[in-house]
């Protein structure tokens, strides 16, 4: 790691050299370190070191970004004038207002020994567990297990001062029978957290159950979501609609104010709340806040960064810059879903036909304004009769509205997961929703 004091020389180099009306450095470095296994054995192990850091030269409303992995002090001045040569050659844009002004940064620690140097023998002997627990029932375990660092500094020429380091730990499998499979997840902070036995057991239980899938027909379906499909549909939610820019270009299904899934939902992003995966700051040195997004089913805000705010009178971003340049707009990466009052084992009594779904798989947008879905099953579908898990289901296909389909919730679990995603993580339960639409089986 290269610390606050490295990247202070970094941003003092790039802000002192640069003749733009305003600058900003971005410095972005990490270590991660691999293992993978298939058939159940370790078949590699990899790390990567990489440091970076991107200069954002602004000149009369004119934008120019360019990026080095040399840190040498030459580099960092010729990225510099890149950068402002790179702005001169650009059009206006009349929508830019400003880079960010300073505010307090929260401190959270994000770090743990242990995580950032974990050995490859440590990781070999978590995953050792799993393989050994899926010899024994004749099944084969593959997966990886990754840890390491992140190191993100921040620094503009109107005062944006910000660092942080974080390390993270990220245990996935899928274990594989003759017919069926089945998958478990896990990352944390602190590589104390990963419960390779947990995993493992998860895992294996869900691939022993599903062997010998019977075919199911398309149709609609009472459902449960474990928590992994429900972050998968949350992740897509981010991305298609709960941006300020899409909302902006009118390709958003938030519609402000309206009730647009059912009352017992509620949704909210908090880079601040450690029992996520926590980051203090976007990648414009703009602190982070919780950002409530759907209230009791109603819209109620959806993620700024400086550009996107700076084309609203009054907006001011709510910290969900990713780095420039960016074509996605803001991101909100921290997700949360409140839970509900049902324990999650009782999920589902109610159904007398239904599926039980582990997770989702090769998921697309189809009709962002509509939230509308398509996408597999995968790694543990069964069938639900008169209440209980009764037999395996070979995977569907589903097309469907998540607007409709969170209109219709039948129950959500009062205990939550945090699963991995997009720079982030996305803690949710799991939920029993009244109808969800199956268009086909894969093969």
């Amino acid at each position: 790691m290269f610390g606050p004091e490295k990247f202070q020389r970094i941003a003092d180099v790039v802000l002192q050299h640069s003749e733009a009306e305003q600058t900003e450095v971005l410095f972005l470095a990490s270590e991660e370190a691999l293992t993978r296994f298939a058939n159940s054995y370790i078949h590699q192990n990899v790390t990567q070191n990489d440091a970076r850091v991107s200069v954002r030269a602004v000149l009369n409303k004119r934008i120019g970004v360019a990026a080095t992995n040399d840190l040498s002090e030459d580099s960092l001045r010729r990225t510099t004038e890149q950068a402002l040569d790179i702005a001169r050659l650009q059009v206006e844009d009349p929508d830019f207002q400003s880079l960010p002004s300073p505010a307090p940064v929260a401190e959270i620690d994000l770090f743990s020994e242990q995580t950032a140097h974990c050995s490859p023998e440590e990781r070999a002997r978590r995953v050792g567990v799993i393989c050994e627990m899926a010899k024994g029932k004749d099944l084969k375990a593959s997966g990886s297990f990754s840890t390491g660092w992140r190191e993100i500094g921040i620094a503009n020429s109107l005062g944006v001062n910000a660092h942080t380091t974080g390390t993270e730990a990220q245990l996935t499998t899928v274990i594989m029978g003759e017919t069926g499979s089945g998958y478990a997840s896990t990352l944390g902070t602190d590589i104390e957290s990963i419960d390779a036995a947990a995993i493992g057991q998860e895992a294996v239980d869900k691939a022993l159950r599903s062997a010998d899938p019977i075919e199911l027909e398309p149709g609609e379906y009472e459902v449960v979501l474990e928590e992994y499909a429900v972050a998968t549909i949350l992740g897509y939610m981010a991305y298609m609609g709960f941006s300020a820019l899409a909302m902006q270009e009118g390709r958003s299904f938030m519609r402000l104010g309206e009730q647009i899934v059912g009352p017992e939902i509620s949704i909210w992003d908090d880079g601040l709340d450690p029992t996520g995966r926590p980051m203090p700051f976007d990648f414009e040195g703009v602190p982070k806040q919780r950002l409530d997004i759907i209230t009791a089913g109603v819209a109620t805000g959806v993620a700024y960064d400086s550009y996107t705010a700076g084309r609203q009178p009054e907006q001011t971003s709510t910290g969900h810059a990713l780095p420039a340049p960016n074509a996605f707009g803001p991101v909100p990466f921290n997700l949360f879903m409140g839970p509900g009052k049902t324990p999650r084992q009782e999920l589902g009594r109610s159904i007398e036909r239904g599926l039980w779904i582990t997770r989702f798989h090769y998921v697309n947008p189809l009709h962002p304004v509509k939230a509308i879905l398509t996408g597999m099953t995968r790694d543990g579908t069964f069938l639900i009769e008169n209440g209980e898990i009764t037999r395996p289901v070979k995977d569907l296909r589903f097309t469907q509205s998540i607007l409709e389909a969170f209109s219709e919730v039948v129950a959500i679990s009062q205990e939550t997961r945090l699963t991995g995603g997009f720079f982030g993580g996305t803690r949710v339960p799991a939920m029993h929703l009244r109808r969800f639409r199956f268009t086909g089986a894969t093969q």
